[in-house]
């Protein structure tokens, strides 16, 4: 028996985005469309009514749903079924054709890859939608990058999706449009953008508050020297590599205390209005995902799910943990674009990887709203190329072909060696070891800014800042974290004139010369203040005055930037 065609009158409603999206697309009736939207937005919804509508007024017979993960097929098939379109998510290659039951099937790009040609032959065989979640992974490899162009090329409709940043790569992605920009260089063109920002103020996202941990980090060489360096302090970047490795060990101080502080953020969440919060560790390989696993038993008394790979159980395990009442997950990568687990809210980016397209994707796992005022928490490490991408959050980006790689970002390549997989060789265990490493809340980000000042673990300033109710408004977000920061500046201050001896009245002492990091601390609160009254005297959002300093000033993001860059930008906000 022949799939029925979806009813449109059954549909769910749409959000303003994807009415906006959908009525673009219906309008072209072009071959390809391409919708950036942020994780969370709903771009499986709007895929899945682009698809009622082609399926109902029979421009398409037939629809192909190609995903990233084993996982998502799952996912996608499910998402279809709900709104009357059955997708085979268990078709093979050797298949060559799904049942007559189905309006089409879900595959991967791996399956792809290896036989073009059969999914060729089918799109021929019927005018088909076909649907590229993830678009980028396309561009991953020439292998699938060349089997997409070759099986979809034929294909009556392409749309395709994507909600993280494009690659960083000069590899071309299949079906995507380029232009040449003034510069001579090839961007990347979408039909509908719906960024992290518009989500926001729309409701249709959390808000992500990044506290940031830095601390003291010791470790050895192969030489036998012992070294010491400070997350968050200016370094070269395989000192950078080797503290950050040396903070994840799980033999370390560092990781126990960070998963402790986040544990007491989840306590927060679950009795403020999200009884069923969970947090998620995303580990960098699976000996260590299985180390953070027992920390989080010892540091809570409950045991952790753990998700280790894309095996033929983690699909199950996932599902089970959406539903459960389980408060913690560790995995290594499973749990990255697409997957749904909207009761996630807490994340500890306990991983080695850096590339903005990781980190938006892993981002991307806790900002899905499902009720008003619900928020975000992603600890991580204090790390000067994590600071800028938590404080870009709200930053489009398009695909750039041609340009010249950044040498003054992070080097993954260089950390990626400093962290080696412990199941690959173990050579670098002959050349490093890690002796100790101890954590502090350095700084918290949100909306571009950064807020607070040096908090030691388990006191009661690290606690102001944790126990931050768990259910706010952006607006009240930003207003608190100020509110915190004035306060736990105004406490430090008394703290030093009551240590203070004291001096005849007619001796005026001169006030004590502040370092460095004080002075950045009162820049940053002096910034962050100007810019609050700038959102107040026209509407703007935080994290777009920020931008708008950083374009007129140049620079990194306030959690970055240089005492001076800091005094340039407040000089700048004043004039505006």
């Amino acid at each position: 028996m022949a799939a029925r065609t979806p009813t449109l009158d059954t549909f769910p409603a749409l959000r303003a985005w994807q009415r906006r999206a959908l009525v673009e697309y219906l309008r072209r009736r072009e071959p390809d469309f391409t919708a950036v939207a942020t994780p969370g937005a709903g771009k499986t919804t709007f895929a899945l009514r682009v698809a009622a509508e082609l399926l109902a007024d029979g421009s398409v017979e037939a629809v192909t749903v190609v995903a990233p993960t084993e996982h998502l097929k799952a996912q996608w098939a499910q998402a279809a079924a709900r709104v009357g379109i059955q997708l085979d998510a268990a078709f093979r290659n050797a298949d060559l054709h799904s049942s007559a039951d189905f309006h089409g099937a879900v595959v991967t790009y791996a399956q792809v890859g290896m036989a073009p040609q059969v999914h060729r032959r089918r799109t021929l065989t019927r005018r088909t939608l076909v649907v590229l979640d993830e678009i980028h992974h396309a561009g991953g490899s020439r292998t699938w990058g060349d089997g997409v162009q070759a099986a979809f090329e034929g294909a009556e409709r392409r749309l395709m999706l994507t909600g993280t940043p494009f690659r960083s790569d000069d590899n071309p992605i299949p079906f995507v449009s380029y232009e040449r920009g003034g510069d001579g260089l090839l961007r990347s063109r979408a039909d509908s953008v719906y960024g992290y920002a518009d989500a926001l103020h729309d409701g249709v996202v959390r808000p992500v508050l990044f506290l940031a941990y830095s601390g003291e980090t010791r470790w050895r060489t192969n030489a036998g020297e012992e070294l010491a360096a400070r997350l968050g302090e200016p370094m070269t970047q395989d000192l950078i590599a080797q503290a950050w490795r040396t903070a994840l060990d799980p033999a370390g101080d560092w990781m126990p205390q960070v998963l402790r502080a986040a544990d007491a953020r989840l306590t927060v969440l679950r009795n403020a209005g999200m009884p069923d919060a969970a947090g998620l560790v995303i580990a960098s390989d699976q000996q260590t995902a299985r180390s953070y696993a027992k920390l989080i038993e010892q540091v809570t008394g409950e045991k952790a799910a753990v998700v280790l790979s894309d095996d033929a159980g983690a699909s199950a395990r996932i599902a089970t943990f959406a539903t459960a009442e389980q408060r913690w997950l560790v995995a290594v990568r499973m749990v990255s674009e697409g997957v749904d687990i909207p009761r996630l809210a807490v994340g500890v980016y306990a991983t080695s990887a850096s590339t903005p397209l990781y980190f938006a994707q892993a981002i991307g796992r806790f900002v899905r709203a499902r009720r008003p005022g619900e928020t975000a928490s992603v600890f991580l490490p204090s790390v000067p190329h994590l600071l800028g991408l938590a404080s870009e959050m709200e930053a489009e980006r398009d695909h750039v072909l041609g340009k010249p790689k950044d040498q003054d970002g992070f080097d993954d390549d260089l950390l990626e060696r400093a962290q080696r997989d412990d199941q690959a060789s173990g050579e670098l265990e002959k050349r490093y070891a890690a002796l100790s490493a101890t954590a502090e809340l350095d700084q918290v980000i949100f909306d571009g800014a950064s807020f607070g000042t040096a908090a030691q673990a388990g006191t009661p300033e690290e606690e102001e800042y944790l126990g931050l109710p768990g259910l706010l408004t952006a607006d009240q977000v930003a207003m608190l974290l100020s509110k915190r920061q004035a306060e736990q500046l105004a406490a430090a201050s008394r703290r030093r004139t009551a240590a203070r001896p004291a001096e005849p009245a007619a001796t005026t002492a001169p006030p004590a010369p502040m370092s460095a990091a004080q002075r950045r601390v009162a820049l940053r609160r002096q910034l962050n203040a100007l810019v609050a009254a700038r959102h107040h005297h026209t509407g703007q959002p935080h994290g777009k005055i920020h931008a708008e300093l950083r374009r007129r000033c140049g620079g990194p993001p306030s959690a970055q930037a240089t005492i001076e860059q800091l005094e340039e930008r407040i000089a700048t906000v004043q004039t505006l």
